[in-house]
C-alpha cells in the first residue's frame, strides 16, 4: 500500500483512541483532555491506575449528594439473592 494510505489510517486510528479515552474519562467526571495524556507511555500507566483504583469524582459527587439527603450509602445496602 502506498505511504499517504498508511498516514491516513494511523490519523484515523488516532482519532478513534482519543475519541475513546475522551469518552471514558468523561463519563468517569474527569476532563476529558486527559485522553490527549494517553499516548505519553509512563502517563498513561499513571492514569489508568487512578481509573482502577481511584475514587472517580462522580462518584464523590453521587457519595456527598447521598449524605447530604440522609440516603444510606449503596455500601451498606443488601440485596437479596433471586
Amino acid at each position: 500500500m502506498p505511504k499517504e494510505v498508511w498516514i491516513i489510517v494511523g490519523v484515523v486510528t488516532i482519532i478513534f483512541l482519543v475519541s475513546i479515552w475522551w469518552k471514558i474519562f468523561a463519563k468517569a467526571g474527569y476532563s476529558g483532555a486527559l485522553s490527549l495524556l494517553m499516548f505519553i507511555p509512563v502517563v498513561n500507566f499513571i492514569l489508568l491506575l487512578i481509573l482502577a483504583f481511584g475514587e472517580w469524582p462522580i462518584h464523590r459527587e453521587l457519595r456527598l449528594l447521598r449524605e447530604r439527603s440522609g440516603q444510606v450509602p449503596v455500601a451498606n445496602v443488601y440485596y437479596p439473592p433471586r
